[in-house]
């Protein structure tokens, strides 16, 4: 009788030994995405998709446009508020098209050629302490920031922030398009650069000034980001511009050198799923674009809140020009110009 129960757990060893593993699919996101805020995304697409081993690296926008092309082996998606930047991959060639009922559905403003796709929303915002409401009223337009970067430099000097155009792909897209939008755009640079404006490389930097306060006013931060840090910090007020709100979407592809296309198809259809948009505008600050979708953060909650003053980046070969060396290059000497003018003014009296 114990000989027999031996044979048997041998045959039984045996048998499970001979069982494949259960086959786990890697997949790399580069994304330029706090992982802090899109948290729950991630979350629910491990759970829709046990099979996927998600690795997603969280970096700059100018890093991430990096790696596109020098990572070995390359990332499966990568994902980018720089829209420009994505654009110009895409017109060289780095994305493969996603053909997927989802994609095809996609709303035509936030896609270009099924290659790219926009699926947040997000508003660009003012911050400010509430150090600065004791002194002074606070901004609710860009007439009115540049006024107080005016009349109150002696209390602002070195108590503003805002993106550097050299140092973040985002922060010099923003700029391009204040220059479309404000008349007095390089006058507000001028005073920006009068009150010794700390340049940042991301919205993280200027949040942690505000809160630590070294910063009482900050100027183009990626009201997703801000919104978030508000909850938790509470001497931190966000401000949705009035006259106006530029809106970046994040933009993701999959890169045609993918290791994994199929789990990168998994994670872009997610994105664009309504199970993915509704943890976005439920979950997120980020902003969902399907207009199928109910939550305090979509697209069409936050038209209904600004209405046409709201002035999204679009998702086009326009955005092209924004990259071409010779245009970047002026754009800096001249914010460079702008910026220092007034201290070069008082070093000539």
């Amino acid at each position: 009788m114990m000989q027999r129960v031996w044979v048997v757990a041998l045959l039984i060893g045996c048998s499970l030994a001979s069982l494949p593993s259960l086959a786990v699919t890697p997949l790399v996101v580069e994304a330029a995405l706090d992982r802090q805020v899109v948290a729950p995304l991630l979350a629910a697409f491990e759970q829709a998709h046990p099979g996927i081993e998600l690795s997603y690296r969280d970096r700059s926008t100018l890093e991430v446009d990096r790696l596109v092309v020098a990572a070995d082996p390359p990332p499966d998606v990568v994902i980018s508020s720089a829209m420009p930047w994505q654009m110009s991959r895409i017109n060289q060639g780095y994305a493969q098209r996603l053909d997927s009922e989802l994609a095809n559905e996609w709303p035509e403003w936030a896609k270009w050629r099924n290659e790219v796709f926009g699926f947040t929303f997000e508003p660009i915002v003012m911050a400010y302490r509430l150090d600065l409401a004791r002194h002074m009223l606070p901004p609710h337009t860009h007439a009115d920031l540049q006024r107080l970067l005016e009349t109150q430099r002696d209390t602002l000097q070195g108590r503003v922030t805002t993106y550097s155009p050299s140092e973040s792909g985002i922060g010099y897209t923003l700029f391009q398009q204040d220059a479309r939008y404000t008349e007095r755009f390089w006058d507000l640079v001028t005073a920006l650069g009068a009150n010794d404006a700390h340049l940042a490389p991301n919205t993280r930097k200027m949040l942690e000034g505000l809160s630590e306060g070294r910063y009482w006013l900050g100027y183009n931060l990626l009201g997703s980001y801000a919104m978030v840090w508000a909850q938790e910090h509470p001497e931190v007020i966000v401000q949705v511009p009035q006259d106006y709100a530029l809106v970046v979407m994040r933009t993701g592809f999959i890169h045609r050198d993918a290791p994994n296309p199929r789990a990168a198809q998994a994670f872009m259809n997610f994105l664009l799923s309504r199970d993915g948009q509704r943890v976005l505008a439920a979950q997120t600050p980020l902003f969902s674009v399907r207009p199928d979708i109910i939550g305090p953060y979509t697209a069409q909650r936050l038209r209904d809140q600004v209405g046409d003053r709201l002035y999204p980046i679009p998702l086009n070969a326009s955005v092209l020009a924004f990259v071409d060396p010779q245009r970047r290059q002026a754009f800096m000497a001249r914010w460079a110009r702008e910026f220092d003018r007034s201290w070069r003014e008082e070093d000539q009296r």
